[in-house]
């Protein structure tokens, strides 16, 4: 592999509450960052994305008296999983991995920070029409090719 100089990697929330011992750990989650670090150093530019939730955000289960995680609700946009806690704004869970080694990322894209609106997308939140502005980043930098990589394979990336 050899990226050029329009492609990007997008690191997908590897963060504290992603990963074991987390909120919403991912089993292993830890196992990807060594890859990531050493993916990170062949690319010129790099984007992270960091999950960023309010407190009380509507995708927790705590925010729906009775419910309980992983249940799913009906919110404005549709069919939504309610989730634990996790990532909330300024706690250590949100924190970025302290083991990610990538100190020439060019920006942390935050996501979620909605109160009425999950966000799994790097590019549109989970109403499928509000846009995060990764598309117009790309677009003003003239980056043309994205490699992914990441946690929550199945949600996230």
């Amino acid at each position: 592999m050899h990226p050029t100089e329009t492609d990007l990697l997008l690191v997908i929330d590897v963060q504290a509450d992603f990963l074991p011992g987390g909120a919403l750990a991912v089993p292993d989650g830890d196992a990807v960052i060594g890859p990531i670090n050493a993916l990170g150093r062949r690319f010129r530019h790099v984007v992270l994305t960091q999950d960023w939730h309010p407190a009380g955000h509507a995708s927790f289960a705590t925010s729906h008296p009775g419910r309980q995680p992983f249940e799913t609700t009906t919110l404005d946009y549709g069919t939504q999983v309610l989730w634990p806690a996790h990532c909330v704004q300024g706690t250590p869970g949100a924190e970025l991995s302290s083991k990610l080694d990538l100190p020439h990322a060019e920006l942390i894209l935050r996501k979620g920070y909605r109160a009425g609106i999950d966000s799994y997308s790097a590019f549109r939140e989970a109403d499928r029409t509000t846009p995060t502005g990764l598309a117009g980043y790309l677009r003003e930098r003239g980056l043309t090719r994205v490699f992914l990589c990441g946690l929550a394979t199945d949600y996230c990336v």
